[in-house]
């Protein structure tokens, strides 16, 4: 390897891609190309990267392998950067056993990261998990370190463990200073501020609350009663019953709490539930049997008790009783939260990071496009869609992560 292209691959170690540039921009061999590729996607152009890099794998021969593999590693992190979850990781896992095979054993843990990052955006927080579990981050340089850590934060928010997610994030943090990378330190800072933001919105006897992470961990490990509008259950000291898939039921357990410890009357619960304003006889009948299967899904937790003029809410042991509510209120709230990380999804992937059809998605986005609050860039396959971030506001509840069940 010549002494241009060697400085040119420490510039970007170090995340200097225009120092890279100015090395290899004029050079056309494949280790050039490859480098001119990460360059252009360290500055934004996805695009023209990915062009770039395809050209290198395809000019580096057959016994060029281990060179293949890392072209293979780097369209990876494209794609993940420019939010195209779709791809199959059969690809980036054979380019990981070619360098771990060849003794490159640091972009063979890069690849893995590249894995673990999809699997969290997607929320499989359990493979996501594996994954991470077979990598040791002590025999890492300080950059990828602080990408595991980062990766271990990530996790922890969205399983509400917030003390582990302020212990990896110092870590991080450490890490990245070490690194000297400016592209990292802001990422760890990004997630310092997602940490402390306004993660949902507490409402109990009428007043609301906002709840940082911290709040909300709290607030579920406790005695309350609570109703969570975030993951659509209803928890009580670590007992979860999940009602995603029972919207009336789950419409019903809210209005209830959201009055607790007073009672709503039977129109007010058939308009929120069947969302109609007029109630009639086979409505008030209908509300008689969702109650019923409302009492039955409660079990022990608590019981619904018919007043003179409606419905009451009645925790077993007599608890306090809370909604939990997403900090933003929005029939898209998901979608957004997504896109609020600041980057430009497909719809297909956010189809895939919210278990939806492409085509309910695609409806979603022209809704919100004509609204004002996304926008679309390039058309076609190409087409990508972005929204400013949501300021002040963490996302990590709001993505499409089921809490547990017992």
């Amino acid at each position: 390897m010549d002494s241009l292209i060697t400085a040119a691959a420490l510039a970007l170690a170090a995340g200097d891609p225009l120092g890279a540039l100015n090395r290899v921009a004029l050079r056309d061999d494949p280790p050039a190309l490859a480098l001119r590729g990460i360059a252009m996607a360290q500055l934004g152009d996805f695009d023209r990267a990915k062009i770039l890099l395809r050209s290198a794998a395809r000019g580096f021969g057959a016994r060029e392998a281990v060179s293949r593999a890392r072209c293979v590693v780097a369209e990876a992190e494209i794609a993940l950067a420019s939010r195209d979850l779709g791809w199959t990781g059969k690809a980036l896992e054979t380019a990981r056993a070619t360098l771990d095979a060849h003794g490159d054993h640091v972009n063979a843990a890069h690849a893995r990261y590249l894995e673990v990052r999809r699997l969290l955006l997607i929320g499989q927080l359990d493979a996501a998990e594996r994954a991470l579990d077979t990598l040791d981050p002590a025999l890492l340089p300080p950059a990828l370190h602080a990408a595991h850590e980062l990766v271990v934060t990530g996790i922890a928010m969205r399983r509400l463990q917030t003390a582990a997610a302020r212990a990896s994030l110092a870590r991080a943090g450490q890490a990245a200073r070490q690194a000297g990378i400016p592209a990292l330190l802001a990422e760890v800072e990004s997630a310092a501020m997602h940490l402390d933001a306004p993660a949902a919105r507490c409402i109990a006897r009428g007043q609301m609350r906002e709840l940082r992470l911290d709040d909300v961990e709290a607030l579920l490990r406790s005695d309350t009663f609570v109703v969570d509008a975030c993951r659509l259950a209803v928890c009580h000291m670590g007992t979860v019953v999940p009602l995603s898939r029972r919207p009336v039921l789950f419409a019903l357990a809210r209005t209830l709490a959201e009055a607790w410890p007073g009672d709503v009357p039977r129109n007010t619960l058939i308009a929120q539930a069947f969302r109609t304003r007029h109630a009639d006889e086979t409505l008030r009948a209908r509300l008689r049997v969702e109650i019923g299967r409302l009492r039955a899904m409660l079990g022990a937790l608590a019981g619904v008790h018919a007043t003179k003029h409606g419905f009451a809410l009645a925790p077993r042991n007599g608890c306090d009783v809370a909604v939990l509510a997403q900090p933003v209120e929005d029939d898209n709230a998901t979608l957004l939260a997504c896109l609020a990380d600041g980057q430009a999804w497909s719809s297909s992937s956010l189809a895939l990071a919210l278990g939806a059809s492409q085509r309910s998605v695609q409806r979603a986005l022209e809704a919100l496009a004509t609204a004002g609050r996304v926008q679309s860039i390039g058309r076609g396959r190409v087409q990508r869609w972005i929204t400013p971030p949501m300021p002040g506001i963490t996302t990590a509840l709001l993505l499409h992560v089921p809490l547990p069940a017992n």
